[in-house]
C-alpha cells in the first residue's frame, strides 16, 4: 500500500499505516515532509524542543530532524516494537521525502478522513517545518 502524506494529519495517517503493517501488508508513506501536525505552531515546537532537553543525550530520548524519519518514528509509537510482532510490522514500513523514481503516481492512495482541505481554518504545522525549527 502506498500512501500519499501530503496535506493529511500525521497522526491519522501513522494510525492507519500502523494498522496495515500488523495485518502484514507493506506501507510506503511518501511526500512525508508535507504531512501536517494539528496545533498552535508554537505550541508544538516547544513540545518537541523539550523532548529534546530532557534524558541524557547519549541516551536519548531521540527525535530525528528528518521529515521521513520522523513519520517512521511516529508510526513506530503506535506499534508493539517491541514485540516479534511489533518488530515485524515496522520492518514493513518505509518512508520517503517526496516520492520515489521507482512508484507511479497513479497508485498513491489518500487517506479521506486524514486530509487537510486548503480553505480549513485549523491552526497546523508541516512536518518539514518543524523539522527545521527543531534542528539545531
Amino acid at each position: 500500500m502506498i500512501i500519499d502524506a501530503q496535506n493529511s494529519i500525521l497522526g491519522r495517517v501513522c494510525t492507519i499505516a500502523a494498522k496495515k503493517a500488523l495485518s502484514g501488508e507493506d506501507i510506503l508513506v511518501v511526500n512525508c515532509e508535507k504531512a501536517v501536525i494539528t496545533g498552535r505552531k508554537r505550541d508544538i515546537v516547544s513540545k518537541y524542543r523539550k523532548r529534546l532537553e530532557l534524558g541524557q543525550p547519549t541516551k536519548g530520548p531521540f527525535i530525528a530532524r528528518r521529515p521521513d524519519m520522523l513519520v517512521r518514528r511516529t508510526i513506530r509509537g503506535m506499534l508493539p516494537w517491541k514485540r516479534a510482532r511489533g518488530k515485524a510490522a515496522f520492518k514493513r514500513v518505509k518512508c520517503f521525502i517526496g516520492a520515489p523514481e521507482g512508484i507511479n503516481a497513479a497508485e498513491f492512495q489518500r487517506i479521506q478522513k486524514a486530509f487537510i482541505s486548503g480553505d480549513s481554518t485549523l491552526a497546523f504545522v508541516t512536518v518539514k517545518e518543524l523539522c527545521r525549527l527543531i534542528g539545531k
